[in-house]
């Protein structure tokens, strides 16, 4: 076996061109390492498919081999981001893969690399920089990226996230740089499948995907909606352990109706407007077809910033054929949800006590609200039509109510209740008499003093959740919400704001961040072979995160974790999510693991860097 390892190495030490060639010699190299077994079937990792780069199958105190199209060395070495080190590469490694001279003399450990990465974003005071910053060092060095992130996620996040996130897609063709992930066009229309097939990585775990219509709360932005994909994807890994090579981010640009993105130089999409109707299913139908095609039945397709109109026909048509999940919808119903369960501790009374006054009546909303009626359901045995009238909405036009039944979009139907016309949201307040205020509107400062101040007259403890992103569009701030309740508001909000003191108390607000949820969502799908997302398995999701939140983060007024612990948290969602996977007949990896938060901990990927030999 030595010999042929020796001058197997020898044979691929050229470049050689071509994926299926690069993925023969793999297959080649393992079928020798096997004994002539084509599976190796130690090399299986959550989720069924093949560990084809070692990154999850050696322990840390194992050597592995830098795999790229032949042995990585080098200049080549250097500049592959799954594989350099920077300063970190050790004498030994330095000899061993022809690395002499091409570095300076010092090795600085990886825990030194981040420091001075740290040091160096600190330095820098406007966020898009830091944003620029962290990408750049994602293409550089990978692990180094998900190690800085994973040690400083509290204060990294804001910035690979939201609400850093809203402005470099805002930005995104002139920070553009190099590509990360897919663009599909209506240029590629028939040709889908090859151009999946040009990605480099075969065993796919994780796409999301957008077509950039409603990025965050600022609208159309085409094509330029690729950094929502890229960043819901470095938290995959960093917050949910799904290795890098196993996620991909997809853009479909369909065009835009952003005036100013057409008539700017600098726009990376199609200039055009947006197709519509038939042209657009097509296009979607022919993506989701390929995408099973390819990557097979237990790819999960997270969609992403769809508009209201395309995000509910998509994970309508798709959820009974595909693995599918909408961040927007679903994602957003269970962390709030979450937050709810939680906040019962400090408000009393159970779920189906409370009202319910929403904001915004789009895909966050009437997602969150559905959500919490399968809930009540979930308690009382209630049916959800029951549960439903606990819940009322208000869009742009005021509270929907039945009179208004004729002229409302299918998905806020449910919502109509028998009341009179209210057109303000104030009013709405007074005549509802809610326990608890949602914002989902994308529509910032609508939260106004009278409003949380009617707030604060009915209730001792008002719960106000403002959810829209980014910071800007929060339907009010946590100072506001404090200071207007007299230090009495139970606050979250979708973005961050910092703590803060009110009449000689110290107030945390808490962030209802999505990111708590779908990498946690993501991990128990993939490591139970879920083939199908299940209502159950979000609130399955929701009653885990909820659990988090102890004694000590509610005399904080939290009614969510901190993200600090955010692995952990993400290791018990996972294991909840698979076990409903399991227990509804939807899982395929058997027999199911006797302890899934340690088996969810051992899948998940670590940025430490390897031993090369």
């Amino acid at each position: 076996m030595p010999n042929t390892m020796l001058s197997f190495k020898h044979l691929l030490r050229p470049v050689w061109g071509g994926e299926e060639r690069k993925s023969w010699c793999l297959l080649l190299l393992r079928t020798m390492i096997n004994g002539g077994n084509l599976v190796d079937n130690d090399s299986a990792v959550a989720g069924g498919v093949e560990d084809m780069y070692g990154e999850d199958i050696a322990t840390m105190g194992q050597p592995v081999t830098p795999w790229t199209v032949s042995v990585a060395s080098g200049y080549t070495l250097m500049r592959d981001p799954r594989h350099n080190k920077g300063l970190a590469f050790t004498e030994r490694e330095r000899d061993a893969h022809y690395l002499r001279g091409l570095l300076p003399p010092i090795v600085l450990s990886q825990e030194l690399q981040e420091k001075r990465i740290m040091h160096m974003l600190r330095q820098y005071k406007v966020p898009l920089q830091r944003y620029m910053a962290m990408m750049d060092l994602q293409e550089r060095n990978e692990r180094l990226f998900y190690k800085l992130l994973i040690d400083n996620v509290e204060e990294l996040l804001p910035v690979v996230y939201t609400p850093t996130v809203g402005e470099a897609c805002q930005k995104y063709g002139s920070i553009f740089r190099r590509p990360q992930g897919l663009y599909i066009s209506l240029k590629e229309k028939g040709k889908i499948l090859e151009v999946l097939k040009n990605w480099p990585e075969r065993s796919v775990q994780v796409i999301v995907v957008t077509d950039g219509e409603r990025i965050l709360g600022l609208g159309d932005l085409g094509c330029q909606g690729m950094g929502i994909p890229v960043g819901k994807l470095s938290l995959y890994t960093a917050l949910g352990g799904v290795r890098p090579s196993a996620c991909l981010p997809i853009t479909i640009d369909v065009g835009t109706n952003n005036e100013k993105l057409l008539n700017d130089e600098f726009y990376i999409g199609l200039r055009q407007r947006r197709a519509t109707g038939q042209e657009y299913a097509e296009l979607l139908h022919e993506f989701m077809s390929a995408v099973k095609q390819n990557y097979g039945e237990k790819v999960l397709i997270q969609f992403e910033d769809f508009a209201n109109h395309n995000a509910f026909e998509l994970l309508a048509r798709y959820s009974s054929s595909h693995l599918v999940f909408n961040d927007d919808i679903q994602g957003t119903a269970s962390v709030v949800l979450a937050g709810l369960l939680a906040a019962l501790k400090l408000l009393g009374g159970t779920l189906a006590d409370h009202r319910f006054l929403f904001l915004g009546a789009g895909e966050a909303g009437t997602g969150i609200a559905e959500l919490i009626a399968l809930e009540m359901s979930k308690q009382t045995g209630n049916l959800i039509e029951e549960n439903r009238k606990k819940i009322w909405l208000v869009d742009s036009k005021g509270l929907i109510v039945n009179s208004r039944k004729h002229s409302l979009q299918h998905f806020k139907k449910p919502w109509a209740h028998e009341h009179e016309p209210v057109s303000k949201l104030v009013d709405a307040v007074k005549a509802i008499k809610p326990t608890v205020l949602i914002g989902t509107s994308g529509v910032g400062k609508q939260f106004t003093r009278e409003v949380v101040e009617a707030m604060a007259s009915i209730n001792e403890k008002p719960l106000i959740m403002a959810l829209s992103n980014p910071t800007s569009q929060a339907e009010c701030t946590a100072e506001e919400a404090y200071t207007w309740s007299e230090g009495r508001a139970i606050f979250a909000s979708g973005s961050p704001f910092d703590p803060l003191e009110y009449d000689g108390k110290v107030f945390v607000p808490g962030q209802a961040n999505n990111a708590y949820i779908f990498p946690g969502f993501g991990l128990g799908v993939i490591m139970s072979g879920a083939i199908r997302v299940h209502d159950d398995m979000l609130l399955a999701a929701s009653e885990a995160l909820a659990a988090q939140v102890t004694e000590e983060h509610f005399k904080k007024g939290l009614i969510y974790p901190p993200f600090s612990d955010i692995r952990k948290i993400s290791a018990n969602i996972a294991a909840k999510v698979a076990a409903k996977a399991y227990e509804l007949g939807l899982a395929s990896h058997l027999p199911q693991p006797e302890d899934l938060v340690k088996y969810a901990e051992s899948c998940m990927y670590s940025p430490i860097y390897r031993t090369y030999r």
